[in-house]
């Protein structure tokens, strides 16, 4: 468990350090995700645009002046079959990675809101409730989540 969700005793339960911890994880999780999809994203734009620069070089400025000239000398390069199966393996990735990502983004947001519904019932006591804007400047300062609204 995180050492300053730790420091909470005297503010909440177990229970609901317990929670505070899934949504840090899953926080985590979800920025994991979202950092590797930009990575990838941009090797894909940066590798197509580069290939398809060496294709325009090589092949169509060349050989322009037939499709069939231009087509025969992209299909004997070997390599260039190489680097298109490369850039749509990457594309294939990107999106997988999306995927993952929007799957991660919904379920923290899922348990995040769900923090915020329930901090009625996590915070019962009078003294506990007023003292609560402390847990959530924490997790706001700490996590970069935000338990004061719903909305991103």
């Amino acid at each position: 468990m995180e050492s300053s969700i730790k420091l909470l005793d005297d503010r909440t339960d177990q229970a609901t350090r317990q929670m505070l911890q899934k949504v840090v994880e899953r926080k985590r999780k979800f920025d994991k995700y979202k950092m590797r999809h930009l990575i990838i994203m941009w090797a894909t734009v940066f590798l197509s645009f580069f290939y398809f620069f060496y294709i325009y070089q090589t092949i169509m400025k060349p050989y322009s002046y037939s499709f069939s000239s231009m087509f025969s000398t992209y299909v004997n390069h070997s390599a260039n079959l190489y680097y298109l199966i490369f850039i749509v393996g990457l594309y294939g990735l990107m999106n997988l990675l999306q995927e993952k990502r929007e799957k991660a983004e919904k379920e923290y947001h899922g348990l995040r809101c769900e923090i915020i519904d329930k901090s009625k019932d996590l915070w019962k006591k009078e003294d506990e409730w007023k003292n609560r804007h402390t847990v959530f400047e924490m997790m706001k300062a700490n996590y970069d989540i935000n338990l004061y609204h719903e909305n991103k």
